[in-house]
């Protein structure tokens, strides 16, 4: 499998040990320098490191800062590897850093073996899983380009793509239409250490039955009438690579038995063919239908279905991401707006408040084809209510709903309550006491309680 260079995040005062690192490797690591403790949480907001090199004599200067931070990446972070080379006079401050999670320490001076053997093992032990807690999921757009959101759902499904990308397995995307499952598993492709590799999407339920087989598989040249040539399939292309499989429940019997082969042995035969080829092309597969509920009607097979459902990521309709739609129409009036050359300064409130009234059957697809007709219809530079759609003017929403997994801890069940409560009040603390049926004292109390600003 292609694998990215090693992050290696080194703060010190001088070069000294970057330049040695950088000597030792030759190029085969991805080396960064800091001189002070101050931003390395900001870096991790930004990236993932894979080893973070510690210099003591920067450590000490704000000791218990230090401290706090080695902490917190240790608990938001634990695929770093926290390496700290220590002065001789700063042994204490050693033990110290061990005591809060730091992997390994070693006193100066360091012959060059010594230090190359100690980033080695600290590669070698790295955990394959894991995720980092601290990169910037709201803001951080080049992470997860144009997921927007800043929901309780959505920031769920944020934390679910880090995890995923993190973890080399099969990932199952499921979700209404329009709820953007394609942009989630290229997402995931991106930050996953197959991001080297190609990512190649294929709509099965915009293809014919009888082709489905041949576009996946490939053929041979005389497999069937009209098969001219030999024909590579997409898993042979998107070897080390990622197949995003959308509709996955529109295959046929013939092809499903032809994935669990594939998933179960990574090998698979061209339609005509006899040798077997070999492909290492990760699986992310996403439907809207209910395909538990397929499994029990005989219409989808359950031994496939474990296959893809290593990890879920459920998205959540746009009717249920309370507060993102503001959020989502400015993005798409500004992209709209510079592609028909045509400047809007301003969005009604009006108009907002028409969007956030509709129940969005089509979800995202739905609300960008609304925005585009807008945009259009609109002469001006503000964006109105009477420039919406006849078929979204004074349509009224239902009541969001909120949904729980049985064994949910209620303190869990109650900070979400509250948290979707505040969303659709628009954060008015009052309304959302009276709407849960409580005091502006006892909902100020579990704002407290659960820290939610």
């Amino acid at each position: 499998m292609t694998k990215n260079k090693p992050k290696i995040l080194v703060v010190a005062a001088k070069k000294e040990i970057a330049n040695r690192i950088e000597r030792l490797f030759e190029g085969k690591v991805e080396l960064e320098q800091l001189k002070s403790t101050s931003a390395i949480q900001d870096r991790f907001r930004r990236k993932t490191y894979d080893i973070l090199i510690l210099n003591s004599t920067v450590a000490r200067k704000n000791r218990k800062k230090t401290i706090e931070t080695l902490n917190t990446i240790t608990n938001k972070c634990p695929v770093t590897q926290i390496l700290l080379i220590a002065e001789p006079e700063d042994i204490d401050f050693a033990m110290s850093a061990l005591l809060v999670g730091t992997y390994h320490y070693a006193k100066m001076p360091m012959p060059d073996r010594e230090l190359k053997l100690l980033v080695e093992t600290a590669l070698a032990d790295r955990p394959d899983y894991g995720t980092n807690m601290l990169l910037d999921i709201r803001d951080g757009m080049s992470d997860f380009d144009a997921i927007i959101g800043n929901s309780a759902p959505m920031q769920k499904v944020f934390k679910q793509v880090q995890r995923a990308a993190a973890a080399d397995i099969h990932i199952l995307i499921l979700g209404e239409t329009g709820t953007g499952k394609d942009l989630i598993a290229s997402t995931i492709h991106r930050l996953s250490k197959r991001s080297d590799g190609p990512f190649i999407p294929v709509n099965l339920g915009s293809l014919p039955m009888e082709l489905v087989s041949s576009e996946l598989f490939g053929h041979e040249k005389g497999a069937f009438t009209g098969a001219a040539g030999r024909r590579i399939g997409v898993f042979e292309q998107a070897n080390e690579g990622t197949v995003f499989l959308d509709e996955i429940d529109n295959v046929d019997e013939k092809v499903k038995v032809s994935l669990l082969r594939l998933i179960e042995q990574k090998r698979f035969t061209r339609i005509g063919g006899r040798r077997q080829v070999k492909s290492n092309a990760r699986i992310i597969a996403a439907s809207n239908a209910d395909l538990e509920k397929m499994i029990q009607n005989n219409e989808f097979r359950k031994d496939l279905f474990y296959r893809l459902d290593t990890f879920r990521i459920s998205l959540p309709p746009l009717r249920e991401r309370h507060g993102d739609i503001p959020l989502l129409a400015e993005n798409f009036v500004s992209r709209y707006s510079k592609s028909f050359e045509h400047p809007i300064n301003k969005i009604s409130r009006e108009y907002i408040s028409q969007l956030e009234e509709y129940d969005w059957p089509g979800n995202i697809r739905e609300l960008k084809n609304v925005i585009q007709k807008s945009v259009l219809a609109c002469y001006g530079k503000i964006l109105q209510a009477k420039h919406l759609p006849a078929n979204i003017k004074g349509k009224k929403r239902s009541k969001p709903a909120v949904k729980f997994e049985i064994g949910t801890p209620l303190s869990e069940i109650e900070k979400e309550m509250i948290q979707q409560a505040l969303a659709v009040v628009n954060n008015n603390r009052s309304k959302a006491a009276e709407l849960l049926g409580i005091s502006r004292r006892a909902i100020y109390n579990k704002l407290n309680k659960y820290n939610i600003d």
